[in-house]
């Protein structure tokens, strides 16, 4: 099946200025925010993800939209002090705060870097997992995304996707819209910068949803897609496995 991303009637660098200045703008509030939007539920759902990613210790991996550095903290401690973890984001604010995080939890062993998710600053056939934890959704194009974290990624090796998505049970789709569209927003104009806590909402609204986003995965090259919901559907794990 072949899958067309939707359009937003941006042009692509027009969106990734957008996104970089928001995430810029919100970086001193953003784990605050993220803690008490998905109330600590954030953690959880990371986890999941690091389970799924077949990892074990001495293992390479790498966290692309990797913000403040916590899914790349996460992913060493899955590999340990033997293995190797990379983080690269586009935001050099974010990544700011991160190295402080990274440092503290491995004693400087992760290695953050400024990079795009459509052009990654990395050999081809490195890692043992590649992982994108809420940001997919904020690349320009997903589908270029997905073609280089594939091709970063070794013969075996896994491609895990953690994003919000829209519920398939009308009632939990419901109520998770009114949440999104009407409560977040309104929390995250009173701690941050509500415009960026509308385009969150609005870019979930707007996001591929379960099959689609594992059809593009599919035509990135990655193959035997798994896909996990996560609370009551409006996370989202998808696994592919690099042939």
């Amino acid at each position: 099946m072949h899958v067309q991303q939707a359009t937003t009637g941006q042009r692509p660098g027009d969106k990734d200025r957008r996104v970089r200045e928001m995430f810029a703008s919100i970086a001193d509030r953003y784990d605050l925010l993220n803690s008490v939007l998905s109330f600590r539920r954030h953690k959880a759902w990371r986890r999941a993800a690091v389970r799924m990613a077949g990892l074990h210790p001495g293992g390479r991996a790498l966290d692309v939209c990797t913000g403040t550095a916590d899914f790349a903290i996460d992913l060493y401690r899955a590999v340990g002090p033997s293995g190797h973890v990379l983080g690269s984001d586009f935001c050099a604010p974010m990544l700011r705060l991160g190295r402080r995080k990274a440092d503290a939890a491995s004693g400087g062993r992760i290695a953050l870097t400024l990079g795009d998710a459509m052009r990654l600053p990395c050999a081809s056939g490195v890692f043992d997992c590649v992982t994108v934890g809420f940001g997919i959704r904020n690349v320009s194009d997903i589908a270029q995304a997905f073609r280089e974290m594939a091709r970063v990624a070794r013969p075996g090796g896994r491609v895990v996707c953690l994003e919000f998505n829209r519920p398939q049970n009308p009632f939990w789709r419901a109520v998770c819209d009114l949440y999104e569209l009407r409560v977040l927003p309104l929390v995250g104009g009173l701690l941050s910068r509500r415009d960026a806590y509308t385009y969150l909402p609005e870019s979930i609204q707007a996001f591929p949803g379960r099959r689609e986003l594992a059809a593009l995965m599919e035509q990135a090259g990655l193959r035997d897609i798994q896909v996990r919901d996560l609370n009551f559907g409006s996370v989202c794990i998808h696994v592919g496995t690099k042939p």
